[in-house]
Protein backbone atom coordinates (compact mmCIF):
# COMPACT_ATOMS: atom_id res chain seq x y z
CA UNK A 1 0.00 0.00 0.00
CA UNK A 2 1.50 3.26 -1.31
CA UNK A 3 0.40 6.59 -0.98
CA UNK A 4 -2.62 7.68 -3.73
CA UNK A 5 -1.29 10.86 -3.53
CA UNK A 6 1.17 13.70 -2.00
CA UNK A 7 -1.88 15.23 -0.05
CA UNK A 8 -3.04 11.69 1.44
CA UNK A 9 0.52 11.65 2.66
CA UNK A 10 0.22 15.08 4.27
CA UNK A 11 -2.60 14.08 5.85
CA UNK A 12 -0.81 11.00 7.56
CA UNK A 13 1.81 12.83 8.46
CA UNK A 14 -0.50 15.64 10.29
CA UNK A 15 -2.60 12.40 12.07
CA UNK A 16 0.82 10.98 12.53
CA UNK A 17 2.38 13.98 15.01
CA UNK A 18 -1.18 14.57 16.51
CA UNK A 19 -1.30 10.85 17.54
CA UNK A 20 2.19 11.14 18.80
CA UNK A 21 2.25 14.37 20.59
CA UNK A 22 -0.81 12.35 22.49
CA UNK A 23 1.11 9.08 23.34
CA UNK A 24 4.20 11.48 24.79
CA UNK A 25 2.10 13.35 27.18
CA UNK A 26 3.49 12.92 31.35
CA UNK A 27 6.17 10.39 29.62
CA UNK A 28 9.76 11.24 29.73
CA UNK A 29 11.80 7.89 29.86
CA UNK A 30 13.41 7.43 26.66
CA UNK A 31 13.01 3.70 25.73
CA UNK A 32 8.81 4.17 25.98
CA UNK A 33 9.00 6.64 23.81
CA UNK A 34 10.98 4.70 21.44
CA UNK A 35 9.23 1.72 21.79
CA UNK A 36 5.73 3.05 21.11
CA UNK A 37 7.19 5.75 18.35
CA UNK A 38 8.36 2.71 16.27
CA UNK A 39 5.05 0.95 16.82
CA UNK A 40 3.16 4.24 16.04
CA UNK A 41 5.74 5.07 12.33
CA UNK A 42 5.16 1.13 11.80
CA UNK A 43 1.84 1.05 11.58
CA UNK A 44 1.21 4.34 9.87
CA UNK A 45 4.17 4.50 6.97
CA UNK A 46 2.95 1.84 3.82
CA UNK A 47 5.41 -0.46 2.86
CA UNK A 48 7.47 -0.27 5.98
CA UNK A 49 9.72 -3.29 6.71
CA UNK A 50 11.51 -1.67 9.34
CA UNK A 51 10.72 1.63 11.95
CA UNK A 52 13.08 2.10 14.86
CA UNK A 53 16.12 3.55 16.84
CA UNK A 54 19.98 2.86 16.54
CA UNK A 55 21.18 4.42 19.96
CA UNK A 56 24.49 5.84 20.13
CA UNK A 57 27.20 4.72 23.40
CA UNK A 58 30.23 3.58 23.34
CA UNK A 59 31.32 5.17 20.12
CA UNK A 60 28.87 3.20 17.63
CA UNK A 61 25.02 2.79 16.92
CA UNK A 62 23.42 0.31 18.73
CA UNK A 63 20.40 -1.56 18.00
CA UNK A 64 17.22 0.12 20.23
CA UNK A 65 13.19 -0.31 19.76
CA UNK A 66 11.67 -0.92 16.46
CA UNK A 67 9.35 -2.50 14.76
CA UNK A 68 10.24 -5.28 11.89
CA UNK A 69 12.45 -8.05 11.33
CA UNK A 70 15.91 -8.98 13.36
CA UNK A 71 18.44 -6.19 12.29
CA UNK A 72 22.13 -5.37 12.69
CA UNK A 73 23.29 -4.83 16.42
CA UNK A 74 26.30 -2.92 16.13
CA UNK A 75 26.73 -0.24 13.85
CA UNK A 76 30.17 2.03 13.66
CA UNK A 77 29.40 5.65 12.95
CA UNK A 78 30.11 6.19 9.43
CA UNK A 79 28.97 2.84 8.39
CA UNK A 80 26.26 2.30 6.40
CA UNK A 81 23.45 4.63 6.02
CA UNK A 82 22.30 5.23 9.95
CA UNK A 83 26.04 5.49 10.55
CA UNK A 84 26.76 8.13 7.54
CA UNK A 85 23.65 10.52 8.98
CA UNK A 86 24.70 9.81 12.38
CA UNK A 87 28.45 10.73 11.87
CA UNK A 88 27.30 13.50 9.32
CA UNK A 89 24.31 14.53 11.57
CA UNK A 90 22.29 14.81 8.51
CA UNK A 91 19.06 12.80 7.48
CA UNK A 92 20.32 10.48 4.27
CA UNK A 93 17.37 9.38 1.99
CA UNK A 94 18.43 6.69 0.17
CA UNK A 95 16.16 5.83 -3.06
CA UNK A 96 17.63 2.61 -3.82
CA UNK A 97 19.97 0.72 -1.60
CA UNK A 98 21.18 -1.90 -3.67
CA UNK A 99 22.96 0.93 -5.03
CA UNK A 100 24.26 3.16 -2.58
CA UNK A 101 27.71 1.91 -1.91
CA UNK A 102 27.68 2.27 1.93
CA UNK A 103 24.85 0.62 2.67
CA UNK A 104 24.43 -2.30 5.16
CA UNK A 105 21.54 -5.11 4.60
CA UNK A 106 20.15 -6.14 7.28
CA UNK A 107 16.81 -7.03 5.99
CA UNK A 108 16.96 -8.24 2.09
CA UNK A 109 13.26 -6.88 1.49
CA UNK A 110 14.50 -3.38 2.05
CA UNK A 111 14.55 -1.54 -1.28
CA UNK A 112 14.88 2.60 0.11
CA UNK A 113 15.59 3.92 3.34
CA UNK A 114 15.18 7.19 5.54
CA UNK A 115 17.69 8.08 8.53
CA UNK A 116 17.14 11.04 10.99
CA UNK A 117 19.63 11.73 13.49
CA UNK A 118 18.66 12.11 16.81
CA UNK A 119 20.62 15.36 18.46
CA UNK A 120 19.39 17.00 21.67
CA UNK A 121 21.81 19.93 22.60
CA UNK A 122 24.86 19.19 20.54
CA UNK A 123 24.72 15.74 21.66
CA UNK A 124 24.48 12.43 19.46
CA UNK A 125 21.45 9.85 20.95
CA UNK A 126 20.92 8.29 18.15
CA UNK A 127 19.09 7.70 14.69
CA UNK A 128 15.65 6.95 13.25
CA UNK A 129 15.97 4.34 10.50
CA UNK A 130 12.81 3.43 8.15
CA UNK A 131 13.27 0.88 5.46
CA UNK A 132 10.28 0.25 2.61
CA UNK A 133 10.10 -1.95 0.49
CA UNK A 134 9.54 0.08 -2.30
CA UNK A 135 12.47 2.06 -4.37
CA UNK A 136 12.33 5.48 -3.91
CA UNK A 137 9.68 5.74 -0.84
CA UNK A 138 11.17 8.90 0.55
CA UNK A 139 10.90 12.42 -0.30
CA UNK A 140 11.17 16.13 0.76
CA UNK A 141 8.11 15.62 2.57
CA UNK A 142 9.19 12.65 4.30
CA UNK A 143 12.41 14.24 5.45
CA UNK A 144 10.33 17.12 6.47
CA UNK A 145 8.05 15.65 8.59
CA UNK A 146 10.15 12.96 9.92
CA UNK A 147 12.46 15.59 11.47
CA UNK A 148 9.63 17.29 13.16
CA UNK A 149 8.80 13.89 14.22
CA UNK A 150 11.94 13.68 16.13
CA UNK A 151 12.04 17.28 17.23
CA UNK A 152 8.99 16.51 19.11
CA UNK A 153 10.07 13.81 20.52
CA UNK A 154 13.14 15.07 22.22
CA UNK A 155 10.80 17.94 23.87
CA UNK A 156 9.90 14.83 26.09
CA UNK A 157 12.94 13.09 26.76
CA UNK A 158 14.92 14.62 29.63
Amino acid sequence: MSWKNQEEKKAAYDLLLMQQEALLEGESDLISILANSSALLNMTLPDTVFAGYYLYKNEELILGPFQGGVSCVHIKLGKGVCGEAAEKRQTMIVDNVLTHKNYIACDSSARSEIVVPIVKKDNLIGVLDIDSTEIGSYDQMDREYLERYIALLMKYVD
